[in-house]
């Protein structure tokens, strides 16, 4: 849950990238830590281990200052994908403003993809998340391979599902970007319902969009 610190003037926010073992979360975060400015991007940070990729969480601490002084901060995680982990998975969940489901799109995954989005919905509750209200984007990622589920498929899959769905190759970083801009205009309308940021910060849609929390321009 997004953390202001009025001494500081600054607001947190949590971004989770989730998802089932091997889907690319944290192939997606090395892409967008490589599209960052210099200046507003932290150390990426990988914990690894011979059970799974990533065993607790990849950090990328940004900064944005607003208008009005207000520093924003947005920090993403990645979750470990295999079962093992769930209670890893709870903790890195637990406090996130938004998520992004970091699906796989070969055909053969269907059935993990299922499992991991029931385990993350079932996990928001656990950790005290309105998951009705959480913003959510869901990514199918690793569109460059061979035998995956064309976008009709997927589009008729999610049909009537109140989440966006984008499409993904993170090894090639390509729909990256996309994908996390997209979040971030959904998480607006949450953070400025909460913290009036238009009203008392100077802080536009646009303005609190990826361009404006740190990606370059290129």
């Amino acid at each position: 849950m997004a953390d202001m610190d009025p001494h500081h003037r600054s607001l947190t926010l949590k971004v989770v990238y989730y998802g089932p073992a091997l889907s690319g979360k944290t192939t997606n975060l090395i892409s967008l830590h490589d599209l960052l400015t210099p200046e507003l991007k932290g150390e990426l940070m990988t914990l690894d281990t011979r059970n799974d990729r990533t065993l607790f969480f990849d950090l990328i601490p940004l900064g944005f200052r607003a208008p009005s002084g207000l520093l924003l901060k947005f920090k993403l995680f990645t979750v470990p994908g295999q079962v093992a982990h769930d209670a890893t998975r709870k903790a890195v969940l637990s406090r996130a403003d938004a998520v992004v489901f970091v699906a796989d799109s070969q055909r053969t995954q269907g059935l993990n993809n299922g499992e991991s989005f029931d385990n993350l919905a079932h996990n928001a509750q656990q950790v005290g998340l309105n998951f009705e209200r959480l913003p959510l984007v869901v990514q199918y990622n690793k569109r460059d391979l061979p035998d995956i589920l064309s976008e009709d498929e997927i589009h008729q899959r999610w049909q009537g599902a109140p989440w966006p769905v984008t499409m993904a190759c993170a090894v090639q970083g390509r729909g990256v970007r996309e994908t996390y801009e997209t979040l971030l205009t959904r998480l607006y309308e949450v953070v400025d319902e909460e913290y009036r940021l238009m009203q008392d910060h100077g802080v536009d849609a646009r303005t609190f969009s990826a361009l404006g929390c740190g990606l370059d321009k290129k």
